[in-house]
Order: C-alpha cells, then structure tokens, then sequence
C-alpha cells in the first residue's frame, strides 16, 4: 500500500444553484495514526472548533441543519448576544423616540416628560457596594472594618458580619460540659498528653491553625458522646486530626502518613473505623466554632500588628491543653486572649469597634482573662512543651518569653 500523504482538508464545494454538492458533504477527513492536522486562524476553515462535554460528541444537531438544507427548509439560524449592541440599539431607540416627541402635539409632552424621569432615575441608582454602606448603620464611635475589603473577593466584606453572627449562634449547640467524669479511664493530664502531641503533629505537618483547634474539639465533642479507653486515645487524635484536615486543609496528608506518625500502633482498618465512627457520633456535623477565626477577626478590629496578634494566638493555643478552658465558648475566649495580648503590649484596652464586632464588653471578660493571666504566669509543665517551645522561636517573634501582667495592674487599668 501507498503511504499516506499529509494533506491538508478541502473546502467543499458549492455547486452553482447554492446547494452544497453531495460527495463533499457526505465525505469524512482522512485520520492519521500519526498526525493530526492543526488549524490555523488564519485558514479557510478557521480555528479548530470546541466541544462542550457531552454537547455535541454526535454531531446531532449538525445532521439535522444538512437534511433541512436538502429538503430546501432554512436551518435555523443561532443568535448570539451582543451585549455592546444591545446597548446601541437601545440608545439609539432612546434617541429616535426623544426625536418622534419633539415632533409630536403638545398632548404627548407629559409622555416625553415620564420617559426623562425614568432615564434619570435609572442612572441616579446607586450600587450594589453603595446600598450595603447605606443600609449598615453603625453606632457613634465604631469603625466600618469590612468598607476597605469590598473589592477583595475573599473577604466576603458583604457577608463577614452576618457570617460571624452565624457562628456565634452555632456556639450555643457545641457547649461542652464535663465529661472527664465519665470517663473512668482517662484523666486530665492524658488529655493534655495528647494536645501536646497534636500540636507536634501540625507543626511537622505544617498544617494550618484552624485544623489544630479543630481536631482538639473532635477529640472532646467525641470523649463527651462515648467512653473510651486509654490506649485507643492516640488513635483517636490521630483520627480527629485526619478528619479535620479534610476539612480546612487543600492538600490534607494521606492515611499511610498518619499510621506513621503513630509509629504503626494502629492498622489500617482501624483508622478507617475510627473515622467513620467519629463522624457518627457527631451526625456528621463537624463544622465547630473554633477560636482561631474569631481572633482574625477581633485582631482586624483592633488593627493589631501581627506581633500582638501572634500573642493573642500564643495564649489562645495554652488553653487547647487545659481542661479548664473546654467549656469556654470560642468567641469569648478570642475576645478575651486578645484584650490580655493588648494589656501585655500596653496597647490600650477594649474600644467600642471591639464591643460592636465582638459582643462583649471589657468587664465581662474580665474573669477570664484574669484566668488566662494565670495560665501564663504558671510554671509549664515538662511533659508539656510543645506550645511553649513552638512560640519561642524568632518566626513567632518569641512571644512565649514575654512576662505576663501584674494581677493589680490588670485589675486597675480595667477599673479605670
């Protein structure tokens, strides 16, 4: 046989009544096993034509515009909207109507006058961004945060406030009580064992803050529904990581990465069936109020250097070891982490944008923040040392080494 030569596809040809000719529209272009012809803009036929997915993998609908032109029917033809000529149209119909009015008796005046009207109108409407300002009144003294964010389209500054509104009302279904009380088993410093290694786990990992905070309030939500024993206590946060990581993380590690990091205590299987038993307990609703986002948040509203936000962060992540802070609801812990990062740096206290964004005032964090004060003057612990160590690195701007406030100081500057 004869090779076959590359060449290029012909036009087919049109006879001279306007019909296309039989042969050329019935034949079908050679195929090559090992070149495929590359069109050009610039050839006749013009670029190479897309299919959408599953559109037009028939040619269906172009079948059907030959046998209509065969049996002398028009094929319908596709319309395309221009919106720049839409426009035209319509002001140029503006424009001939203004036009028809001039010539037109005195009685078409008020016609003429209404259609100005609504022109006018039409071009005084304010925006959408315009609207949004407008409608959020703020009290005196409280500053927009979100109005500078209204271009970015990560901020989400149109919903932001209705979003963190949300969340504090998702707080009050995630209340924690004391569950270590049924848990015959295990015992405060176990649970701040497992922390500790957590933190470890996301720091090797270098996963986000969010899914620390998160895997932490799986482990308690869990340990709070069902009783389990000492030595499936690694599994679990183990697993409560693996969860939490599929739900903040875009690369989230796989599950051989997991068994490794417990150093092959536990199967396959087994973190398999932890997983799903996990997620129901918890009726699949993992989506939990953390700390973390609502001290983004409260740092932006005090237009917080990333020095003090990264303390605020620091006293924030103390409290994930500590069974005394389960029961703290996220928002007051972020509003009251910060308020003692603020006093600490000596950077004023609470303002009236952080009472409007953050729904508390200064004196109700007050206890709290004196409790915070305390973990911080405490001795660590030895066993305990990851949190401490992680944010006495200079990248963390070694803010585990700044002295906490005095107890009489803190009492004063909020009497005054």
């Amino acid at each position: 046989m004869l090779p076959l030569r590359h060449t290029r596809p012909t036009l087919s040809k049109v006879s001279r009544q306007g019909k296309p000719a039989a042969a050329a529209e019935n034949a079908q272009p050679v195929k090559e096993d090992c070149m495929q012809t590359k069109r050009s803009p610039s050839s006749p036929q013009g670029g190479a034509k897309k299919r959408s997915a599953f559109g037009d993998i028939t040619n269906a609908n172009k079948n059907q515009q030959l046998l209509k032109k065969k049996n002398g029917q028009k094929a319908p033809v596709k319309k395309t909207k221009n919106v720049a000529a839409v426009n035209g149209v319509l002001r140029n119909n503006e424009i001939n109507t203004k036009r028809a009015l001039r010539k037109a008796p005195c009685s078409d005046v008020a016609v003429e006058v209404v259609i100005e009207e609504t022109i006018s109108n039409e071009e005084d409407k304010p925006s959408v961004k315009e609207e949004t300002c407008v409608e959020q009144l703020l009290p005196p003294d409280v500053e927009d945060i979100d109005k500078d964010s209204l271009d970015d389209p990560f901020s989400t500054a149109e919903y932001a406030m209705d979003i963190f509104t949300y969340m504090r009302e998702r707080e009050e279904k995630f209340v924690l009580c004391n569950y270590l009380e049924s848990q015959a088993d295990i015992s405060k410093e176990m649970r701040a064992i497992l922390v500790d290694w957590m933190v470890e786990v996301q720091e090797n990992f270098e996963l986000n803050h969010e899914t620390l905070y998160l895997a932490v309030k799986l482990v308690d939500h869990y340990m709070a529904v069902k009783v389990i024993m000492r030595e499936k206590l690694q599994l679990i946060g183990s697993t409560a990581v693996l969860i939490a990581s599929k739900f903040e993380e875009r690369c989230p590690p796989c599950l051989d990465d997991f068994l490794y990091i417990c150093d092959d205590a536990y199967k396959r299987e087994e973190l398999i069936a932890m997983e799903m038993d996990v997620l129901q307990k918890l009726n699949f609703d993992i989506n939990i109020p953390v700390p973390y986002r609502f001290l983004r948040r409260f740092g932006k509203c005090a237009h917080a250097s990333m020095e003090t936000l990264t303390l605020a962060r620091y006293i924030c992540e103390l409290t994930l070891q500590d069974y005394q802070f389960v029961q703290e609801s996220a928002s007051k812990m972020a509003a009251s982490c910060l308020l003692l990062a603020l006093k600490m740096k000596d950077l004023g206290g609470w303002t009236a944008t952080l009472q409007h964004y953050s729904g508390y005032r200064a004196l109700d964090l007050l206890p709290l923040v004196k409790r915070l004060n305390f973990l911080i003057m405490c001795q660590p612990n030895e066993k305990l040392k990851a949190v401490r160590s992680k944010y006495s690195h200079r990248v963390f701007f070694e803010v585990a080494k700044l002295p906490p406030v005095d107890v009489l100081k803190l009492e004063e500057s909020f009497q005054s």
